[in-house]
């Protein structure tokens, strides 16, 4: 028999889910054990595809059916806490979008806005004062405490990169979530290292928050180019709401007239003949998503127009 260090270590396969609704205009996730966990569990072998184990542990685990689904990521670090048990765990993600809500109730898992555990990334109300007021000085001594000139320079230019006002781009969640753990500032490097002082943003246990910033990236990625909001929203809806929709998940400020042409120009939606009259104001008019058009099919040119205020 082979020595203990060599023998080869067990692996085992867990399914993660990022869940995404949008409930009160708020991009939320879903989550269990007070917000600190993403629904998961282990791929077992009476499923037929992952896709399927997936769907069983999130509608077990939640009572809630999944819609959209698409693969995200693998994780394999052999840091991952489970492997200290023996045993090295593969971590396959996935992100789903849907438009329920399961009703509320003693042991029913929770939605949590996804600025909760990220709040630099919400830029709809101008510049986030966690990022000037702690997490940029904080980068900043991180910077300075570099060993050397080459490191100082390669720690300063990847903090323009991801973190710059003026450069900002709302799709690097996951580098700055990356760069942050590397300099030791989000609780999840406590494992490294001791943090007296963690910056805002609740923890997640084991890396559900790197598997959360992957989710959120690829989201805020893909409503440039697939119409996958759509997913999110009822069925008729005020293009008022789906650009209050469009800001919520891109986590920035569209510029209205510039939304509404691009929108036209694409084809995107119809006109229901209907009005809401819950806007507060002038009833404005409803509209319908034209699935029919996009069947099979990405669509061409559907850049967000972000903007700097509305």
């Amino acid at each position: 028999m082979p020595p203990a260090a060599n023998r080869p270590r067990a692996v085992a396969i867990e399914l993660n889910a990022v869940l995404v609704a949008l409930i009160g205009d708020e991009p939320q996730v879903l989550t269990l054990e007070n917000g600190a966990l993403l629904p998961s569990g282990p791929f077992e072998g009476d499923h037929p595809t992952l896709q399927t184990g997936l769907r069983a542990w999130v509608e077990r685990q939640t009572h809630h059916p999944l819609g959209y689904v698409e693969q995200l990521y693998t994780f394999a670090d052999r840091s991952r806490a489970a492997a200290t048990l023996g045993r090295r765990i593969v971590s396959i993600s996935y992100l789903g979008l849907t438009r329920e809500r399961a009703a509320a109730g003693e042991h029913e898992p929770g939605w949590q806005s996804w600025y909760r555990y990220f709040p630099w990334e919400d830029w709809r109300g101008g510049t986030p004062a966690v990022l000037s007021r702690q997490l940029l000085p904080r980068l900043r001594r991180w910077i300075d405490a570099a060993a050397n000139a080459m490191t100082k320079r390669e720690r300063r230019q990847r903090v323009e990169v991801n973190f710059a006002d003026a450069t900002w781009n709302e799709d690097l969640v996951l580098q700055r979530y990356e760069l942050l753990y590397e300099a030791g500032l989000v609780p999840e490097a406590a494992a490294r290292r001791p943090i007296a002082d963690p910056l805002p943003g609740a923890p997640m246990h084991y890396d559900h928050r790197r598997i959360l910033a992957t989710g959120i990236a690829r989201l805020r990625a893909k409503i440039k180019y697939r119409p996958v909001v759509f997913e999110l929203m009822p069925p008729d809806f005020t293009l008022g709401q789906l650009q209050l929709a469009v800001e919520a998940l891109a986590g920035r400020p569209l510029h209205k007239q510039n939304f509404r042409r691009l929108i036209d120009q694409q084809g995107l939606v119809e006109e229901t003949g209907a009005v809401s009259a819950e806007t507060g104001g002038r009833p404005a008019r409803l509209y319908r998503f034209r699935r029919e058009i996009v069947i099979e099919r990405a669509v061409a040119g559907s850049k967000l127009p972000l903007s700097r205020s509305s």
